[in-house]
């Protein structure tokens, strides 16, 4: 194998069409279509590949393909007419790149053959075509690479004059052929046949740039096959919802799935999204939470319960808010909100360490940060009162908190009580501050209509928000489970909600029925997924979620 040498990087920026504002989606459809059946004719007739393309686009105009999509359009003319399929539906794929490298990485000297033949696929991401020999590497999905060799010896010039005519960067190729390490020791499939697996009619961007963050939050796609980070954190994310799925089940839990589509929007304080179902004709809400459903579950006597469910709340975006989210929420019979503290400890630090190997994770600006040992617990009021520097209890009046708030600068909502002035001082000193891991407990009863009273401080309710790195990350609670005081919590956020609160709740009179069937005391958490993978990655929720929603270009 005197001939062998290894790959050189060869690519360069994809080039992009321009869409007039002018232009429906149809009507560029449709001419693309045309443009496509234009370049197929001419191949059909016995035009060349550059005889079948036009890089002027004189005929079709700058919003038809550009010259480099013209170019696989014709090659997979080219591939039909030639009785070639560009998307086989099967190849006898025998091994995976992971496996042939994990079999025999670092294991062949320079040089060195074996007889052992593979059947391998990936996505081309280099290419060097040479006199005699031809290099290619592949990459399977999770990054993994390979280096793949077509020799005019071993496939004859017919083949080998085809794939240098007609495999480009991005198309997915099969390689059939012995396992080898090249002149320089890089482990190489040496293949005796090869197939376009399928055409990649849009070009790769630059692999040896950095993306732009539009590319990667508009094309997630680009992301996963350009940039490992990318890749990781789908990866993470799966591994994270894994392992909450495994606490649970170690604590018995069950994982249930209740309804997106609501004719009563509940179970938190957000703006909703609406919607119209046709055949009912009414109005119906996304679900902006899963509480008051998975609650109905407590009722019907399945006692330890939890959902991972999509999310939407129609309100901003920033780096820890998105308006479709994942959100985790669990509630447990005979617990409150004490030992949902505690289950939410154990599935944080679970996923920790399931997904990166410790409490100890490292962050993407290169830090480190522990989510190991023992929690820092403070008490809202407790802690509003040191920062002010006198006591502020619930009997505070709303005027004194108006007061202190104007006088702090402190931004107020339009409709406002006592217990949303007092989180909105609290976030002044605290929201940003507390990086370490911390429960924040006991909050005012006006903002918390699902929590039970506190045992013994009136005018509060058993509630904890859980803070990482300065952002909340989960909320806890000892559940509500009296129908009277749940049915006067209610009112109370109706009456918001007419003064003009756009997040206070509508009464739900068919939960209010099913507490009045009886509902076992309990504890109930909520935690978004997104956010879990922001705190234990140091990523932006955009950067956490696959496919975040972003406002169309035109």
């Amino acid at each position: 194998m005197s001939e062998v040498n290894d790959i050189k990087e060869n690519t360069g920026e994809p080039e992009t069409s321009a869409t007039a504002p002018h232009m429906t989606t149809v009507e560029r459809a449709e001419l693309l279509l045309r443009q496509d059946e234009a370049i197929a004719g001419k191949v059909a007739g016995g035009a060349s590949l550059d005889e079948a393309i036009d890089p002027t686009n004189a005929e079709f105009g700058p919003e038809a393909h550009p010259e480099q999509v013209q170019m696989r359009v014709a090659k997979r003319a080219l591939m039909l007419k030639n009785g070639e399929q560009p998307y086989p539906v099967h190849l006898d794929v025998t091994d995976t790149i992971e496996a042939v490298r994990a079999r025999y990485n670092g294991k062949l000297e320079a040089g060195e053959e074996t007889q052992d033949v593979v059947g391998i696929a990936g996505r081309v991401l280099f290419l060097r075509n040479g006199g005699g020999l031809c290099f290619v590497q592949l990459s399977a999905g999770d990054g993994t690479k390979i280096q793949g060799m077509i020799s005019k010896k071993e496939v004859g010039a017919d083949s080998l004059k085809e794939f240098k005519q007609m495999v480009d960067l991005g198309d997915h190729l099969f390689l059939k052929g012995r396992v080898i390490a090249s002149k320089t020791g890089e482990l190489s499939v040496f293949a005796s046949q090869w197939r376009i697996a399928s055409k990649a009619l849009q070009p790769l961007p630059a692999l040896h740039k950095e993306l732009t963050d539009d590319t990667r939050i508009r094309k997630p796609y680009i992301g996963m096959i350009a940039d490992e980070k990318v890749r990781n954190m789908v990866r993470r994310r799966s591994h994270v919802v894994t392992s909450l799925r495994n606490t649970f089940a170690k604590r018995d839990f069950l994982e249930v799935e209740t309804p997106m589509l609501q004719t009563v929007h509940g179970g938190a304080a957000a703006r909703p999204f609406t919607t119209h179902m046709n055949a009912f004709d009414i109005d119906l809400y996304l679900r902006i939470a899963p509480e008051l459903f998975l609650k109905r579950c407590l009722v019907g006597g399945i006692e330890r319960v939890f959902e991972i469910n999509r999310d939407f709340r129609n309100e901003g975006v920033d780096g820890t808010h998105a308006p479709e989210f994942t959100m985790l929420e669990a509630y447990q019979a005979y617990g409150n909100y004490d030992t949902i503290a505690d289950l939410t400890k154990n599935l944080i630090q679970n996923a920790a360490i399931d997904a990166f190997g410790s409490t100890k994770v490292t962050l993407q600006d290169g830090s480190d940060y522990d989510f190991g040992g023992e929690w820092k617990q403070i008490t809202m009021y407790g802690s509003l009162s040191q920062s002010l520097g006198e006591e502020i209890t619930p009997e505070t009046s709303v005027e004194h908190l108006g007061t202190i708030a104007d006088k702090l600068g402190v931004e107020r909502d339009e409709v406002e009580n006592h217990g949303k002035l007092v989180e909105h001082l609290w976030e002044h000193f605290y929201e940003d501050d507390l990086y370490e891991p911390t429960f924040v407990r006991d909050f005012p009863v006006e903002t918390s209509p699902l929590v039970k009273a506190h045992r013994s401080k009136p005018g509060m309710v058993e509630k904890w928000d859980l803070y990482v790195r300065g952002f909340e990350l989960a909320t806890g609670y000892s559940e509500l489970n009296d129908p009277v005081v749940q049915r006067e919590r209610f009112v109370a956020q109706a009456k918001d909600a007419l003064a003009g609160d756009v997040e206070a709740m509508d009464i739900d009179e068919d939960f209010l029925e099913a507490l009045g069937v009886g509902m076992p005391p309990a504890g109930g958490m909520g935690m978004g997924i997104d956010r879990l993978l922001i705190a234990l990655t140091g990523a932006t929720i955009r950067d956490t979620i696959t496919f975040p929603l972003v406002k169309p270009l035109n």
